[in-house]
């Protein structure tokens, strides 16, 4: 066999090729530096084969004499120019993806095209001893029958130029275009694919989106806008509306601080008033998650504030009871108590206040009372790294200090005020004989405590150092 190599030069050449196709298969996405240094490695000894051996692909084959040989020589030669047509693409690709990353893919391959009409072109002229310029005055008049049958299809590609240089939305933006909204998955020389929130997706051509009214969420640094419109009773005094919602506002840790969220008023007419609390999120993802958040937020806190929601069917029963039995009737904890007993515990509930930024329970405290909250918002607060962190925020109906009344321990976090508070206490002397007696009570207690132990927890602990990859171009960079 390696006798037969070395007096037959040409299935070495062809062995090679062979060999670069199945490496470049073998060799998985994740080692690009190694596919790319092993296909200039293989191109470079294909090259040494040819020209060792006398085959110059600037000129036309040797062997006229002997026409199998020739062919094959012929043949290599041609492979020659595709070959280094193809590892020049390559060389490209790879230096534009860690300029431009996913979004010049389009001008990839456009001139990936450009480099392998070169590439035939030479061959024509080189290896076959073509006339070039008549080969060139064919293929323009090919050209231009294949161009009006693809009118379109070229509509798109220079559609998908002038995107791709304008750069109007890039991979992984959320846009919509022409009302079609969706994540921005591939940008190719035809069309652009969105992946919409139903989690499909949308093919939507190039001249379409040129044409269009294409609308980023994603700019500028990622900021996605939400809204939710709240509409209340028209007897509602405005003031206190928008005071019961900025506290809601507030409520929501997952608003960006910049630009600031605000309220409004929409509209107003003798039917009802409709007020919208508007503000900024980090990712499209939280949008959802966000409004269901601000539309609780807000209803609990107008409720705190003796304010109802717009509805064609007020009850007169809710304003007739005190808060304390109002907050009591709405806890999911304490909601399971029956009527009598309800009242017997409003009127063991005594009012306190607190202003913003003074301390509710700090962490470490057992606290021998619980507290409901009536109104306000309150911030609770861990340490990680020695650092504060705030985990989290809570709003009217919800319960502090749960921690002392069941097991007589503490909980790291710190609560405070963040607006001016009011909150209900409820002694652990009245408390803990009806916990013992309605094991239902305990059992939601106890799995708010365990739920709040295991965020502070998750949130708190240390989370593994992942070692960033380092792959030959950014090792042979370094060495630049």
């Amino acid at each position: 066999m390696l006798s037969l190599l070395t007096e037959h030069p040409l299935f070495s050449a062809l062995i090679l090729i062979l060999l670069d196709l199945g490496l470049w298969r073998l060799i998985s996405s994740r080692g690009s530096e190694w596919k790319l240094m092993v296909r200039v490695l293989i191109f470079a000894l294909f090259s040494m084969v040819l020209f060792n051996e006398g085959l110059n692909p600037m000129e036309p084959a040797p062997w006229a004499d002997n026409v199998p040989l020739h062919l094959a020589a012929t043949g290599l030669q041609i492979g020659w120019w595709l070959f280094g047509a193809r590892t020049l693409t390559v060389l490209i690709g790879a230096v534009m993806m860690q300029r431009v990353g996913h979004t010049g893919r389009l001008l990839q391959d456009l001139l990936g095209a450009v480099i392998f009409l070169i590439a035939i072109i030479a061959a024509l002229a080189y290896v076959l001893d073509l006339p070039v310029k008549g080969v060139l005055a064919t293929s323009g008049a090919l050209a231009i029958i294949v161009g009006l049958a693809l009118q379109s299809t070229l509509s798109d590609v220079f559609s998908g130029i002038v995107l791709n240089t304008t750069k109007p939305y890039q991979l992984d933006d959320w846009i919509s275009i022409d009302g079609t909204e969706g994540r921005v998955t591939d940008i190719d020389w035809r069309a652009t694919r969105l992946q919409t929130s139903q989690g499909s997706m949308a093919v939507i051509p190039n001249s379409l989106a040129a044409k269009a009214k294409i609308i980023n969420f994603s700019r500028p640094s990622n900021m996605f806008g939400v809204s939710v419109s709240v509409p209340v009773s028209p007897h509602a005094r405005p003031s206190s509306v928008i005071e019961a919602l900025e506290r809601a506002m507030q409520g929501c840790r997952q608003l960006l601080d910049t630009p600031a969220p605000s309220v409004s008023l929409k509209s107003s007419a003798s039917g009802g008033a409709e007020y919208e609390i508007s503000g900024f999120v980090a990712s499209m993802g939280e949008k959802r998650v966000v409004r269901n958040q601000l539309f609780d937020l807000a209803y609990r806190h107008l409720q705190a504030s003796g304010v109802n929601l717009l509805s064609s069917n007020e009850t007169s029963a809710a304003p007739q009871l005190s808060r304390p039995r109002a907050l009591l009737e709405s806890s999911p904890i304490f909601s399971t108590l029956r009527e009598e007993e309800k009242d017997t515990f409003s009127q063991n509930m005594t009012l306190q206040t607190f202003r913003a930024g003074e301390t509710i329970l700090a962490g470490g405290e057992v606290s021998d009372h619980l507290f409901i909250i009536e109104s306000g918002v309150v911030s609770v607060t861990l340490k990680r790294h020695g650092a504060p962190l705030e985990s989290g925020r809570m709003g009217p109906g919800e319960v502090i200090g749960e921690a002392g009344i069941l097991s007589d321990t503490a909980l790291p976090a710190d609560f405070s005020a963040k607006t001016f508070c009011a909150l209900y206490r409820i002694e652990k002397s009245y408390l803990k004989p009806c916990l013992d007696a309605r094991h239902d009570i305990h059992d939601a207690m106890q799995a708010l405590l365990d739920f709040r132990l295991h965020k502070a927890q998750s949130l708190t602990e240390e989370a593994p150092v992942v070692a960033p990859k380092r792959g030959f171009l950014q090792w042979l960079r370094n060495r630049v």
